[in-house]
């Protein structure tokens, strides 16, 4: 099987040697007739509005958005997080959304690249060890709908309650962190048996 890396900005080469160190095939998707044949596509992190331009130029929104509402497995990190969302909040008017899991989204809402931050999440699907996680101009998830699970929180600030991080509804997993940029491969496992979950 193959998983695909949208390959117009952001982590490419990060994500792909991830999933390589997997085992996993890995194609860059820069065209329409990249997305034949793949069990996943991972949309990296990078610049929502620039993604959402550059996604047009190449001819990519439509035949992405065949293929998500066909059932595409697909793991958003960051702006693929946004890009992924149903409703974003500070984004251009015409932001691209894809609308493939219910969620509110604030871009860059822990702040610009100075409040950029690492620190640790429990993902309870990936055992009890806390996972690494790498956050930079990260959105914040403001809401979600009732068939998105939270996988993963971020404590609040000052008594405030906990950030969603990492969510996933169906085929779709999405985080507000960079997991590539870490050696920690679970999360990245954790989409492979998605796109194994499609295919029975």
């Amino acid at each position: 099987m193959t998983i695909g890396i949208l390959a117009l900005q952001g982590d490419v080469r990060e994500h792909a040697a991830a999933f390589a160190d997997l085992g996993e095939t890995v194609r860059e998707v820069r065209r329409p007739v990249d997305l034949e044949g793949l069990a996943g596509l991972v949309v990296p992190g990078g610049e929502s509005t620039t993604l959402s331009l550059l996604l047009g130029s190449a001819g990519l929104t439509d035949p992405l958005t065949e293929a998500l509402g066909g059932g595409l497995p697909v793991f958003g990190t960051c702006a693929g997080m946004i890009l992924l969302a149903t409703t974003v909040l500070d984004g251009r008017p015409d932001q691209l959304s894809f609308g493939a899991i219910e969620l509110t989204i604030r871009r860059n809402g822990y702040g610009r690249q100075i409040a950029s931050f690492e620190g640790e999440v429990v993902v309870g699907v990936l055992g009890d060890e806390p996972l690494p996680a790498v956050f930079i101009r990260a959105p914040v998830v403001e809401a979600w709908g009732p068939d998105v699970e939270v996988l993963a929180t971020l404590p609040g600030e000052d008594g405030a309650v906990d950030r969603a991080v990492l969510c996933r509804q169906g085929p779709v997993l999405v985080a507000a962190f960079h997991p590539e940029l870490t050696a920690d491969r679970r999360l990245q496992r954790l989409f492979v048996e998605m796109t194994k979950e499609e295919r029975r």
